[in-house]
């Protein structure tokens, strides 16, 4: 392996790409030079002289009269610089979100030496965000003679917490993998209106959230990438999630319409009712067919008025979503393989394509109008019937990268590159996720507005938002093309501004922010997200002391969503078989043995066990199901303000839904919820289920 050299390391720290770092062994790593060079090239950087480029790096900043973004916390009285010809006087001010102007913007006393820069000298001027200013989405500008320049500032919370009207007491939920929690009324998928009446149940129960998959934007066609968390787009949602009897305008349907679409869904019944596998491409495919008989139908002057607000509302972003989505239908799922003209969003051709298809784009429109009506109406039953949070949606880490989201905001994004993790306990070969990550200067150059705006959305009717592998929004493992995962490094981004957003968003809507935050993880950013006020996540096999023994409840922290399992391992009955093992065995992800695997991964096991035990939780000779039970109740010894039950484990499945490090390997989100048999479940027997109802006041202290 070849060592970058002093310069090249000078040079990717600048641009924040490690050429070191520690593994989940605690082994220092150097990273090979080539891989450092594919990743500062995949950021425009041009590394055949490290030092010259080092130098245009420093200068780029002394050519703005102001930054390209300045991210505040309320009352911290960030500085920020001004850059004008030197010994010129500058005047800066603040426009504020909800009108008005702020002028009394203080200048710091902060010298600092001028620049020669193109051939003129450029003083700097230090100012300070004002202390007092609102939160929101403000814009800086400054003013020197004839030149004037404007920024994006934007003012965060200091401290998120939990809302207001779940108190100061502890409050608990159920996850669900909602495509897999299939009623005798939805068409092969779990839908929208299975979410209504699960969280209306769960509430009942006590319940305050129900943490659902990332319901992100998919494919427009088969074949439908299963992993919800490998999306077209993080913007937009998936309709293949839509209750078709649920639409109003499905009464409106002719006596002949309504006899296909009832026919659509016969057909859909009898293949997948009782089918052991999610087949989404043939739910989607009816569903499609059966959506264009409804948008057919006229609508009332009361919800045209409705969509066309919602069109006004989502602007550009809808409007592109929508042609990316019909132009995928004609030329292929994966923009990168479409004709030149076509790869450019803004290009002539896309706006010819989209005139000549506007029945289809407005089809595309009107589907997600139609989501946006049925995640309302799960939230607002959801909190009606007692929750204080309602739905928690999760977020992908990132999109497919010939999809939707890639393709309008190309230029947000780096190419050449794949998001993934390095080697860890779980996946000792490091993944390749195949999503490609936000180049950092192009996020901040757009004033975070990609960020923003997808927080935005999927808050819109929510209580809350699990953030998959937050840390991601701290430093990301970037694998350049034709390297293996083990082969990338780690780039950092602005956490401070992206957690800012994040708790922005989340604060004006008065949502919770839970932060995914497993695996290798830097004691700091964890200790950041708790000072901000973001909810980690704890997994009781993963907590562990000094020593690598089961932490005790006592132990654990306050501030997070504490679990017993999670969807990358088996449900609790399974991960007590150690069916991980062996799963993991059969597809070739160990770099041990099997029988070292299991003797270590029984000794951990049995580890926590004991602690349960000896807390009384479990009693001598108790089954499966009575010691799901005692690990459950353990939850409540811990301070955690939120805790969650896998719905799994509430009905006693087995089967896990993803096995990290495959894809076609293990049928990977497309697993059905089923019962300690293994046989699909129905969301109408998970209502009754009295072991689920059990497990619900294990965890309940309410």
């Amino acid at each position: 392996m070849t060592a970058p050299s002093a310069p090249l390391v000078e040079l990717a720290h600048a641009y924040g790409v490690a050429t070191d770092y520690y593994d989940w062994k605690g082994r220092h790593v150097l990273v090979e030079e080539g891989a450092v060079r594919d990743v500062l090239h995949a950021m425009g950087v041009d590394t055949s002289d490290p030092t010259a480029a080092l130098h245009r790096h420093w200068e780029e900043p002394w050519r703005r009269m102001l930054p390209a973004c300045v991210v505040s916390t309320q009352g911290d009285g960030r500085w920020f610089w001004t850059h004008v010809p030197d010994g010129d006087p500058v005047e800066v001010w603040v426009d504020l979100e909800q009108g008005g102007s702020r002028y009394d913007v203080p200048q710091v006393p902060h010298w600092v030496p001028p620049r020669e820069v193109d051939g003129r000298a450029v003083g700097e001027a230090t100012f300070a965000v004002p202390r007092d200013l609102p939160l929101g989405y403000h814009t800086l500008r400054a003013r020197s003679g004839d030149t004037e320049a404007s920024a994006p500032l934007i003012v965060t919370p200091a401290w998120l917490g939990l809302p207001d009207r779940l108190g100061r007491r502890d409050g608990w939920g159920f996850a669900a993998q909602l495509y897999s929690v299939r009623s005798r009324e939805s068409w092969g998928v779990g839908d929208l209106a299975d979410l209504a009446d699960l969280g209306v149940w769960s509430a009942g129960l006590g319940a305050d959230y129900l943490l659902v998959n990332p319901l992100h934007a998919a494919e427009p066609s088969p074949p439908m990438e299963p992993s919800p968390y490998l999306p077209s787009s993080r913007r937009f949602f998936n309709p293949l999630y839509l209750r078709i009897e649920r639409i109003p305008e499905y009464a409106g349907l002719s006596t002949a319409a309504r006899a296909k679409v009832d026919a659509l869904a016969a057909g859909v019944h009898d293949r997948l009712d009782t089918a052991d596998v999610i087949d989404r491409d043939t739910a989607w495919a009816a569903k499609r067919d059966a959506l264009r008989h409804l948008h057919a139908v006229p609508r009332t002057a009361g919800r045209e008025l409705d969509l066309r607000s919602f069109r006004r509302r989502e602007g550009e972003a809808l409007r592109h979503f929508a042609a990316w989505s019909v132009l995928a239908e004609t030329h292929g799922l994966d923009y990168r393989d479409w004709p030149a003209a076509l790869q450019d969003v803004d290009s002539p051709d896309v706006a010819a394509f989209v005139a000549e298809h506007q029945d289809e784009v407005e089809l595309v429109e009107w589907l997600q109008w139609l989501l946006d009506e049925q995640l309302q109406v799960a939230q607002a039953k959801a909190v009606a019937a007692g929750m204080a949070l309602g739905t928690m949606h999760d977020l992908a880490v990132g999109v497919h990268p010939g999809g939707a989201d890639a393709w309008r905001l190309r230029s947000t994004y780096a190419t050449g590159i794949s998001v993934g993790a390095p080697p860890d306990a779980y996946n000792q070969q490091g993944q390749d996720w195949t999503q490609p990550p936000w180049q950092p200067s192009a996020l901040e150059s757009l004033g975070y507005a990609p960020f923003r705006d997808l927080i935005r959305a999927v808050l819109r009717h929510a209580g809350g938002v699990r953030v998959d592998h937050i840390i991601g929004l701290f430093r990301l493992w970037w694998v350049p093309a034709g390297r293996s995962a083990d082969q990338g490094t780690y780039v950092r981004y602005d956490h401070e501004a992206l957690i800012g957003v994040l708790a922005l968003e989340a604060a004006r809507v008065g949502a919770v922010v839970v932060g995914e935050d497993l695996g290798v993880v830097e004691p700091s950013a964890r200790d950041y997200l708790r000072t901000r006020g973001i909810l980690g996540t704890s997994i009781l096999w993963f907590e562990a002391d000094e020593d690598g023994g089961p932490l005790p409840a006592e132990r654990w922290r306050e501030l997070c969503l504490a679990s017993v399992t999670t969807h990358d391992l088996p449900p609790t009955a399974g991960f007590l078989a150690g069916d991980h093992v062996r799963l993991r065995h059969r597809l070739g992800l160990l770099t041990r043995t099997l029988e070292e695997e299991t003797a270590a991964d029984d000794a951990e096991r049995e580890s926590w066990l004991a602690e349960v035990r000896g807390r009384g939780l479990i009693e001598p000779g108790a089954d499966v199901a009575d010691v799901v039970l005692g690990l459950h109740r353990y939850l409540t010894l811990t301070p955690s303000r939120l805790r969650c039950v896998a719905l799994t484990d509430a009905v006693g499945d087995r089967r896990t839904q993803n096995q990290p490090g495959t894809i076609d390997e293990y049928p990977n989100w497309r697993v059905p919820l089923s019962g300690p048999d293994e046989k699909p479940l129905a969301l109408e027997d998970v209502l009754t289920s009295e072991r689920a109802r059990a497990l619900a006041a294990a965890v309940d202290d309410h």
